[in-house]
């Protein structure tokens, strides 16, 4: 650049950026026991629980040379030990890092990018780590619904115990090893880091953007401390097979008219079908008072004996009616099996849907339909 005086001057000009660097651990090892409860609103229960897990582990020593960065350019005094936790209100205890021996209080507030919960402790050093430093952090939190882990070591293991005997296993990996009893279960994850989409270091310089909270979520497993098949997830269940009622009955009644000359107009099948919706919402409301089973058993009493009444009236009473309701009766008989079935129910409801088709199919073999239209 040129000066006052007319020279032509080279300057240098040295810009200073700090950057952070992070390590993920060597090992990670999860320790945990899950304690549920039932709590009640009037006449609603949830789920809650009360865990105690210890992270423990190992981090090896840093390696600079992958990511570029000279050894005497680190910055040992802020380096920090930093975890995300999804949810922090429901800790029942301070967190407290044990780092190679030292205790060190983890402040609120997550260093891992892209998380702002969660918890930090600052190793507060200005010497260099040159060896394995082990560590744990024990944790004692209320919570609902599930836990969730990432496995951010290249080795993880994880044991979990509950004493809730319907677990769902969830997340990009099962467990190794599982036992579920009436009485709670227990599971054991090992997750390799192959199964994750980010590194085990990077910085946060621009070019390191594979650690993102997308590639996290997608590498979690889980067990989720939720009741399958409680009264609701039953009804819910139940409506995926209502098809199935209103193909039975609407189909008998044309076999009727195809075959006995049996006149049965629009709006009866309209009140048959409105009789047979409303068998659902009788169920979801009686057992949200008593137990599944006695609201299922009362709904389908109600359900059928008002449709065999009103089917008496223009079905002419004797043999088809009898068939109506016998047919009801068996098809619930059926669903109230198949609802009971966690592994099952949709093999089981195929072949239904299957055994109607050939019924029908059987019954009308022999129909002349463009006798019947010409008539």
């Amino acid at each position: 650049m040129p000066a006052p005086d007319g020279k032509m001057e080279r300057r240098e000009v040295e810009e200073t950026t700090t950057a952070a660097a992070y390590f993920l651990p060597e090992t990670l090892h999860i320790m945990g026991d899950a304690q549920t409860q039932m709590l009640h609103r009037g006449i609603y229960n949830a789920a809650v629980f009360r865990a105690q897990v210890t992270l423990s582990g190992k981090f090896a020593p840093p390696d600079f040379g992958p990511l570029k960065i000279d050894v005497k350019d680190v910055q040992w005094k802020d380096a920090f030990v930093t975890i995300a936790v999804n949810d922090l209100r429901g800790t029942r205890e301070g967190i407290v890092l044990n780092w190679g021996g030292t205790k060190r209080p983890l402040l609120p507030g997550s260093q891992v990018p892209g998380y702002t919960t969660g918890a930090t402790a600052s190793l507060g050093t200005d010497k260099p780590i040159a060896s394995e430093i082990e560590f744990s952090i024990p944790l004692d939190f209320n919570g609902s619904e599930g836990i969730f882990f990432a496995p951010f070591g290249l080795q993880n293991e994880a044991t979990l115990k509950s004493n809730w005997a319907d677990p769902a296993f969830r997340g990009a990996f099962l467990p190794a090893e599982r036992s579920v009893r009436p009485d709670g279960f227990d599971a054991k994850w090992k997750v390799s880091y192959y199964g994750r989409d980010y590194p085990q270091s990077w910085t946060s310089r621009a070019g390191n953007e594979r650690f993102t909270t997308q590639s996290v979520s997608n590498s979690l497993f889980s067990v989720q401390l939720l009741s399958i098949l409680d009264a609701y997830r039953y009804v819910e269940r139940s409506i995926k097979y209502g098809v199935l009622f209103l193909v039975l009955v609407f189909t008998t009644f044309f076999l009727f008219e195809v075959t006995a000359r049996q006149k049965i107009h629009p709006f009866q099948y309209l009140m048959v079908g409105a009789a047979l919706c409303l068998f659902y919402l009788l169920l979801l409301s009686i057992s949200e008072f008593i137990g599944f089973g006695w609201a299922y058993l009362i709904a389908v009493v109600a359900s059928t004996l008002l449709i065999t009444w009103y089917c008496r009236f223009f079905l002419g009473g004797g043999v088809r009616t009898f068939m109506i309701g016998a047919g009801l009766a068996g098809v619930y008989t059926f669903l109230y099996i198949t609802l009971r079935q966690q592994d099952y129910a949709l093999l089981m409801g195929a072949i239904a849907l299957f055994i109607v088709l050939a019924i029908v199919m059987y019954v009308t073999r022999k129909v002349d339909w463009y006798a019947r239209d010409a008539s």
